[in-house]
């Protein structure tokens, strides 16, 4: 029997070489260059960058709100442009912006939004389906009020809602948080991940990464339109800085370790391989008078691995990781 190897068309979503390009009296700006990987189905996977990386032109383009420069894009084996209405239908999208319409109630902008996919309006159905998104979103007892009427928070749980009303197996994030309440974000990510759980596909940007470092199986980072890293997130951990020295610290940071450390307010965190490197981090210290507090060395976190990859520094090598040095009695 011969050996089935994954492509394109087993995917839940496949990127093949797109590239986008703008073109402006300021001369044209390469927004995507070559962007390659595919999301499995049934994979929580996250999509990062810094600011301008290109994530959300990526976004537009899987959405049919963007064509590309070159290159194709496939959802379930079905291109986003010559096979639209089935790409489509298979995709759940929640944008950045809050997109509303002003004149109907919540319950009714997810019949209306449902009945776009020729979802009937069964009562036994899918308005039973409504109801649990309802819930589950926080939503029930503003169904019948007017989307106008609703706070920032809650006109974005709407919007999810949308996205899901239809019952999609890709479901796209892209900053779904963004501005909203601790409250919101736990519901939310409870219900994603039970749907994930239940076999849907779920892709992921967010600029907070202690979010994708918890949900996201596996993670791409883009700088500049292109793709830097691909990996298990667990990988890409392992891949990086074992350990990061975290102390409060009341006077300046010396100069020979700003180069290396993620300041917030006195909390300090410098990158540390070895015992060896965190004496020389406090000896430092010392030298300057610097008094450091709530002294700790923790493993280092996702946005440390990120930091490390947007300034284009090395992965962990074995020679770096030293042993223990052995004490002559």
């Amino acid at each position: 029997m011969p050996v089935h190897h994954p492509g394109p068309a087993d995917a839940a979503i496949s990127f093949r070489s797109v590239s986008k390009c703008y073109g402006g009296s300021q001369g044209s700006v390469q927004a995507l260059d070559s962007v390659t990987f595919d999301i499995e189905p049934g994979e929580f996977f996250g999509l990062l960058g810094p600011n301008g990386a290109g994530k959300t032109t990526l976004i537009s383009i899987l959405a049919g709100l963007s064509r590309a420069s070159s290159g194709q894009v496939l959802v379930h084996g079905h291109d986003v442009v010559t096979d639209y209405a089935r790409a489509r239908r298979s995709l759940g999208i929640v944008p950045q912006e809050l997109v509303f319409d002003p004149f109907f109630t919540v319950r009714e902008t997810l019949q209306i939004q449902s009945g776009y996919f020729g979802v009937r309006n069964d009562p036994r159905a899918n308005d039973a389906w409504i109801d649990e998104l309802l819930e589950h979103l926080g939503l029930t007892d503003k169904a019948d009020a007017n989307t106008r009427q609703l706070s920032g928070g809650m006109k974005r749980r709407v919007l999810v809602a949308q996205a899901l009303v239809h019952r999609p197996p890709v479901i796209v994030l892209d900053e779904p948080t963004a501005g909203v309440d601790v409250e919101l974000r736990q519901t939310l990510w409870q219900f994603i991940a039970r749907l994930c759980k239940e076999g849907h596909t779920v892709l992921l940007t967010t600029h907070y990464l202690e979010e994708a470092e918890a949900l996201c199986g596996r993670l791409a980072m883009l700088k500049q339109g292109r793709v830097v890293a691909l990996d298990r997130t667990s990988a890409l951990l392992a891949g990086r800085a074992s350990s990061m020295l975290r102390f409060k610290l009341d006077t300046p940071l010396p100069p020979a370790l700003q180069a290396n450390a993620r300041v917030t307010g006195r909390i300090v965190q410098i990158k540390t391989r070895n015992a060896a490197e965190v004496e020389s981090v406090l000896a430092t210290l010392r030298a300057f008078g610097g008094q450091p507090e709530d002294l700790e060395i923790g493993r280092a976190d996702l946005e440390d691995v990120f930091l490390e990859i947007m300034r284009g520094e090395p992965a962990l090598s074995p020679p770096l990781l030293q042993p223990p040095r052995q004490v002559s009695a």
